[in-house]
């Protein structure tokens, strides 16, 4: 698939085992906790409340953590992180099994809120080692196997906590969750990386406004990043799964470890073909076309009523997501200088990774008003207006293909 110096293929190979470790733990964590607090409360606002238990922490530390990582130990940040899921897995099976008293929805946000903040350092450790360890004629085919390993562990993560819950209980999955960070922690730190240039000191606000300066100016990475924020942001009808699960369905938590699973495995699939045939012609209309579909997507599963058919919409809607998903990456890592990719990383991570969150609140805040299924398909048509708005006021991403980069 990517074929650089052999001792930088070994660390890239455990730079994605890392990646799936750290994504596994997060999305086990995720599954069973969105059983668990619906089971709790039967409230959908309380689903979208556990996006907005992790997305407030987020904020508060994403820009801190891309400047710390580009001026600081990149590695050891990122084990830093893989401790603090241990500690989220270990707390909510504290909760779970009763060891922990109290109200346990509280506790079970305040868990969530601790995985917010290893998140705000996951994902600027991930993109600053990947320029480390591959080299640059490397970068879209690695986007493409980071994109592939990263949608694997979305696949079996879900998946694996679904079957868990119904099997071995919430309390048992947990701790099985803490085993996936701590994995992840080792195979960070067995990673050998080339020393880098030392970073110059500069003021920590002053370092933050330079990374906001240069991603304001590059006009195809902002649109990017919008075009991915607002699409995650309406059509976040995953965070209400557990929902349609329990109320649409009837079913139990292994249905929602199958459902979660779904879309993942459609962007696995796009990114193992992105990594043979990656696209470098048009991939402005690809990233447009593709966000128009995944909100069509969005609004087929609303209305679907019947599992397979929800099923088949979710992992069509996965396959889009890939195609912007590969792009994006290969774009922000092609025109990012190494002494900011943490910090370009943090703020891709407030544009896109702390929309889903965002988009759970929304969505868990509609369905409270408008009704279930009538706010899945609000989200799916607002993601079609976002596109159109999109492609008719930035003409630059519109008509954008990867050989401008070369």
């Amino acid at each position: 698939m990517i074929q650089p110096h052999s001792s930088k293929n070994s660390s890239f190979s455990r730079l994605l085992a890392f990646r799936i470790l750290v994504v596994l733990a997060y999305q086990v964590i995720a599954v069973v906790a969105g059983w668990h607090i619906y089971e709790l409360s039967r409230d959908p606002l309380s689903l979208g409340l556990v996006g907005l238990a992790e997305i407030v922490p987020y904020f508060c530390m994403a820009l801190f953590a891309g400047h710390a990582i580009d001026r600081h130990s990149r590695k050891l940040f990122g084990v830093a992180s893989c401790l603090l899921i241990v500690l989220n897995a270990l707390m909510l099976a504290g909760v779970s099994d009763g060891i922990i008293r109290g109200n346990p929805v509280i506790w079970i946000y305040g868990a969530i809120a601790i995985g917010g903040v290893a998140r705000a350092f996951i994902g600027p450790t991930y993109s600053a080692m990947f320029a480390q360890v591959l080299p640059r004629s490397g970068y879209a085919r690695g986007a493409a196997a980071g994109s592939t390993v990263f949608q694997l562990g979305l696949v079996a993560g879900p998946a694996l906590g679904g079957i868990m819950t119904a099997s071995i209980g919430k309390t048992a999955s947990y701790a099985v969750a803490a085993v996936f960070g701590l994995g992840a922690a080792a195979v960070l730190l067995s990673i050998r990386t080339e020393a880098r240039a030392p970073a110059e000191n500069s003021p920590m606000i002053s370092s933050i406004v330079e990374g906001l300066r240069f991603v304001r100016n590059n006009r195809i990475v902002l649109g990017a990043q919008m075009l991915d924020m607002f699409a995650v942001l309406f059509g976040g009808a995953v965070s209400l799964l557990p929902a349609f699960v329990q109320d649409v369905f009837s079913t139990g938590p292994e249905t929602l470890g199958l459902l979660r699973a779904a879309p993942a495995l459609g962007g696995m699939a796009t990114g193992i073909m992105l990594s043979r045939c990656p696209i470098s012609r048009n991939n402005g209309h690809w990233m447009l076309g593709t966000v128009a579909g995944f909100g069509i997507c969005i609004i087929g599963f609303a209305l679907s009523g019947d599992l397979l058919t929800a099923a088949m919409f979710l992992l069509l809607s996965g396959i889009c997501d890939g195609v912007s998903m590969v792009t994006r990456t290969t774009i922000i890592q092609l025109v990012t200088p190494d002494a900011m990719r943490g910090r370009v990383a943090a703020i891709n991570g407030i544009f896109i990774g702390s929309s889903n969150e965002l988009g759970a609140f929304e969505s868990g805040l509609a369905a409270r008003f408008l009704g279930l299924v009538p706010s899945v398909v609000f989200g799916g048509v607002m993601t079609l207006i976002v596109v159109g708005v999109t492609g008719w006021f930035a003409p630059e991403l519109r008509r954008f293909d990867l050989k401008q980069l070369d």
